[in-house]
């Protein structure tokens, strides 16, 4: 699957994928926010309404010419982590994703509830909001209270307050540390 997504369901974290897509789209990074049905309004935790510009069941799922700078993005927020997570098809994705050499990252709850459900974390170092990690560190990952961590492939968030520091993360891994730092400078941070 080729391009960036940020994938949405109801009860998502307003910040981490709000803030996400305006840090990668300042970095000049094309992201696609996504419904998970053909519903094109998903409400977020605190009650807005945005209107998704995708829908899962529309998307080209082909894994051909897959790299890391493609990458699946999962905002936190309850109930919006749980949907991500009991969403098989998107799950079904992600795992075919990573295994073709794209990118995943997740913020919050999301890395305990759907980065979990990757088939090999052994030794991945990740972060998440406090009580999340027990699913990650079970299957051999490393727990680390860090505001955001990119380990190879995987990038994770704490909470919606490090939501820009992820989004950056996530920009840095895209299109380098000058683009990464041009962000933060234009943002005074």
């Amino acid at each position: 699957m080729k391009g960036v997504y940020i994938f949405l369901a109801d009860g998502f974290e307003d910040v981490e994928a709000l803030a996400t897509n305006d840090v990668l789209r300042r970095g000049g990074v094309d992201t696609t926010l996504v419904a998970l049905t053909d519903d094109p309004i998903v409400e977020s935790s605190h009650g807005v309404l945005v209107n998704a510009e995708a829908f899962l069941p529309d998307l080209d799922t082909d894994p051909a010419g897959t790299t890391a700078d493609d990458v699946m993005i999962f905002p936190g927020g309850m109930p919006g982590s749980k949907g991500l997570a009991a969403c098989t098809p998107l799950i079904s994705l992600m795992r075919q994703h990573y295994a073709a050499g794209g990118t995943v990252a997740a913020i919050c709850a999301a890395p305990g509830l759907v980065l979990s459900q990757l088939e090999d974390v052994r030794g991945v170092t990740f972060t998440c909001f406090d009580g999340f990690q027990d699913a990650l560190v079970a299957k051999g990952a490393v727990y680390t209270p860090q505001p955001a961590v990119r380990c190879g492939r995987i990038v994770t968030g704490r909470s919606a307050g490090h939501a820009v520091a992820f989004a950056l993360e996530i920009l840095r891994g895209i299109k380098g540390e000058a683009a990464a730092e041009k962000v933060r400078h234009a943002m005074y941070l």
